[in-house]
């Protein structure tokens, strides 16, 4: 019987994987459990080791050779094997054995495998491995009992929620619970998770860490269970959504500021006719009458119609705000000229500081609309000392990004009136004082170019607005030239 014969009459049914290689190990056959180790189904006999094998071909080689030279087998543990298309990858056993048969002259060598994947991984305790995955996992973890009574948890469940392991060890997930969660989500919970056909819950809901801030997380939790099939943990994984929501609810603003503005005009253009006949008509009956009386009602109806022609200049200016006429901007002069512009115009006991940057802060910008920002804020840091206090203008470049800091001595602004500061027609101003619109048109400009505006407040000791802009960075080109680049 030759070698090949006396291979496929032994292993073919084997559920080992097994080769036999030539005196120059190259393929003469395979078992269906070899092919099936590496995922092939073609014929692999007459190719050559390193044909097949992109991973593991050295140390069958070496181990051939070694066996044939000393005349008996040679055994190697937990191998990489790899085929060449690199579809996957297993750890075998090997055990190499050469072999003789009489009508051969050259000994041939036997390649037994056994596959150990699932055991071996990398050489390292599978427990030990998943243990460290829920160490260093970025999302919040926790391990229940049988009665949901935390065991563990991991360290990002602490950075997020802010309690140490040692504080939540024997208490309840409900430790980080919040109220903005209903009571029947946890109930569907419950009884999906108790369920031993699905014993598993996915859903969002809203948790709240040490300092009471809420955390809107995606929750999956997993019935744990032993060898008979009965519970005996639960572990539950939370996927922070935080930022998510953050940058959800900051485009639903400006999709919701991008249509209130196209509304805004609309309706700013069909008062305007009206108001400016009403205005007309009033001037003409003032012309009319000497009667003191009628005069002062007029004046007092003019009056009130400027306040609406003031609304409805800002509208359009909100609603139809001019295309940026865009270029190389120093901020510098910018702010030097709308405080000098600004300055007679207000009382004598306000103090205004102005600090320059000691170089150009550049940023590619409108000229006209960056002024209209900084006039903004100023205005409002007047309103807010009310005729008496200090203001700070500064501009400074800070890494990659340009400030503009108004700085005011008001009486700050409480957190829950900062939450709808940029808000459209929010105003805390006097009835017929403020419209509702500067800010909101300030945040506009600001996002359009590429920016942020940020407000940071205290009551009883002022407020300081912050404009961040991207600065425009000088570059030389590849010929040498000169360019701008953002």
């Amino acid at each position: 019987m030759s070698g090949s014969d006396w291979f496929d009459a032994t292993f073919a049914h084997a559920s080992v994987g097994a080769l036999l290689l030539d005196p120059s190990d190259r393929i003469l056959r395979t078992n269906r459990s070899f092919q099936r180790l590496l995922g092939e189904s073609e014929e692999l006999s007459g190719r050559r080791l390193d044909e097949v094998l992109h991973a593991g071909q050295e140390r069958i080689r070496e181990g051939a050779e070694r066996a044939r030279r000393e005349g008996r087998s040679v055994s190697y543990s937990n191998v990489v094997l790899e085929p060449t298309g690199r579809r996957r990858r297993r750890r075998v056993d090997l055990e190499i054995v050469p072999h003789r048969v009489e009508s051969d002259v050259a000994s041939l060598t036997l390649v037994l495998l056994t596959d150990r994947t699932s055991t071996h991984s990398t050489g390292a305790d599978p427990a030990h491995l998943f243990y460290e995955a829920f160490l260093h996992s970025t999302n919040a973890m926790e391990l229940t009992d049988k009665d949901g009574f935390l065991v563990d948890v991991n360290p990002a469940f602490e950075r997020i929620y802010g309690y140490s392991k040692e504080e939540v060890l024997g208490a309840r997930p409900s430790i980080v619970a919040s109220h903005r969660t209903p009571r029947e989500v946890y109930e569907r919970m419950w009884t999906d998770l108790l369920d031993p056909n699905i014993g598993a819950w996915t859903g969002e809901i809203v948790n709240r860490d040490r300092r009471g801030v809420e955390h809107p997380v995606l929750l999956a939790i997993n019935a744990v269970r032993d060898r008979a099939g009965a519970i005996s943990h639960f572990l539950g994984v939370a996927v922070d959504l935080t930022e998510r929501r953050a940058i959800e609810r900051q485009a639903m603003q400006s999709e919701r500021l991008a249509s209130l503005g196209q509304l805004s005009a609309g309706v700013a253009h069909e008062i305007n006719t009206p108001l400016a006949n009403i205005m007309l008509i009033a001037e003409s009956v003032r012309r009319r009458s000497n009667d003191p009386w009628v005069d002062g009602r007029v004046g007092s109806l003019l009056e009130q119609a400027e306040s609406a022609a003031k609304i409805v200049r800002g509208l359009l200016e909100f609603g139809r705000r001019p295309e940026a006429k865009v270029g190389e901007v120093d901020l510098n002069p910018v702010a030097e000229n709308t405080v000098a512009f600004l300055r007679g115009k207000q009382s004598a006991d306000v103090d205004l500081d102005l600090e320059l940057g000691r170089e150009p802060v550049l940023v590619r910008a409108d000229r006209e609309q960056i002024a209209q920002v900084i006039t903004n804020l100023l205005n409002n840091a007047y309103d807010a000392i009310g005729g008496s206090g200090r203001i700070r203008v500064s501009v400074e470049r800070v890494g990659d990004w340009a400030h503009v800091r108004v700085a005011d001595t008001g009486s700050g602004i409480p957190p829950e009136v900062r939450a709808h500061l940029f808000e459209p027609f929010y105003t805390t101003k006097p009835e017929g004082k403020g419209t509702g619109l500067g800010l909101a048109i300030c945040h506009g400009i600001v996002e359009s170019h590429g920016g942020e505006i940020e407000v940071e407040s205290t009551v009883g000791e002022g407020t300081t607005f912050d404009v961040r802009l991207p600065i425009l960075k000088r570059e030389k080109a590849a010929a040498g030239a000169p360019v701008l680049e953002r």
